[in-house]
């Protein structure tokens, strides 16, 4: 019977039971831990999540052509690394709330929150290493030092508002795309895919994930706290400049120059001299909004058109993603693959 996936329910219906038996792993590792990482980590289970990578993983070996215990364990490897980095992120951004409840540093402090992200990643390695596959855990190893580089290399650019895009997303892919390329490229190893495809399966994971973060950054500057599940304009609080606010910084710099080189120019209120450089400066200075208010950097982004280039540059990268796919035979697995760029598209949490 020919199947079509046109929803996010469609993409996840489809890998329905196979989730159902990685959170049951997931379960298995939390009560198998000492407190307090099992409560911690629970914490996290229970705080909801949308499981993408562990669905990517799952779908990406169903168009290899795999199905089975593997494929269950693996998602639950990729679905504790990811939880692994949100503590330990929160903790580094002195984050106080995650998916809208405290996060896990708020309730436990920072001392408990490293230690049991340290653990999650021991306790992802050593079920991975129960595959005796050296493929996997080459790839488990990279995506992790790329993250931890990720995280480094963030921390040295906080508070630079020279940020340029190149190394905007070289963080993007460090951070969120290498484990969503990770992830998929599993599932291509799972499958004993040739090369080529299992190439393809990673450039569709990249895309993908660059496409995810581009939507992440958006959702900053346009989604409600609720949506969020955290404050707005929270990355720029926390000393990060991400790609919409560089777009609208190089605008307005375009436009000043523009400007001064028309004599007797006219120069409006939020662009001219240099105004909007000077807001984001203060911000980064006083890592809050003491002087400048959220609303006036979220109007000097809409109004510069940052918002509508980053977010065809999201769609770029979505595009990117199905056309990695296709070499792949004609599956309801590769379907849903090419389903899930258009559902990181229309996210709004």
């Amino acid at each position: 019977m020919a199947f079509a996936v046109q929803t996010a329910k469609g993409i996840f219906e489809l890998i329905r039971d196979d989730l159902a038996l990685v959170e049951q792993e997931i379960t298995a590792q939390n009560d198998a831990a000492i407190e307090p990482v099992a409560s911690i980590s629970s914490y996290l289970r229970e705080g909801g999540g949308k499981r993408l990578r562990p669905a990517l993983l799952l779908l990406a070996a169903g168009a290899s052509g795999y199905r089975g215990p593997s494929a269950i364990r693996l998602g639950a490897v990729v679905e504790l690394i990811h939880s692994a980095t949100l503590i330990h992120d929160d903790v580094i951004d002195g984050a106080h709330t995650r998916r809208g409840q405290p996060s896990a540093n708020a309730r436990w402090g920072n001392h408990m929150s490293v230690l049991a992200g340290d653990w999650l990643y021991m306790q992802s390695f050593e079920m991975a290493l129960r595959e005796r596959n050296f493929a996997v855990l080459d790839i488990l190893i990279d995506l992790t030092q790329n993250m931890v580089e990720g995280e480094l290399l963030q921390l040295t650019h906080l508070g630079r508002i020279e940020l340029n895009e190149t190394e905007a997303m070289e963080l993007a892919y460090r951070k969120t795309a290498c484990l969503f390329c990770g992830c998929s490229r599993l599932g291509a190893v799972l499958g004993r895919q040739p090369k080529h495809l299992e190439e393809a399966l990673a450039g569709y994971g990249r895309n993908a994930g660059l496409a995810f973060q581009m939507v992440d950054d958006l959702l900053d500057f346009t989604a409600s706290p609720e949506q969020l599940g955290k404050p707005v304009l929270s990355d720029l609080k926390e000393g990060k400049v991400t790609l919409p606010l560089i777009f609208a910084l190089e605008a307005e710099a375009k436009h000043t120059v523009s400007n001064n080189g028309h004599e007797g120019g006219h120069h409006d209120g939020s662009h001219a001299g240099g105004l909007g450089r000077q807001m984001v400066a203060k911000v980064l200075e006083e890592r809050g909004f003491q002087t400048v208010r959220p609303e006036q950097i979220t109007r000097l982004v809409r109004d510069s058109g940052a918002l509508a280039r980053a977010s065809s540059l999201a769609r770029d990268y979505a595009s990117r993603a199905k056309e990695c796919l296709n070499e792949l035979p004609d599956s309801e697995y590769r379907r849903a693959l090419l389903a899930v760029p258009d559902f990181i598209l229309d996210r709004e949490s």
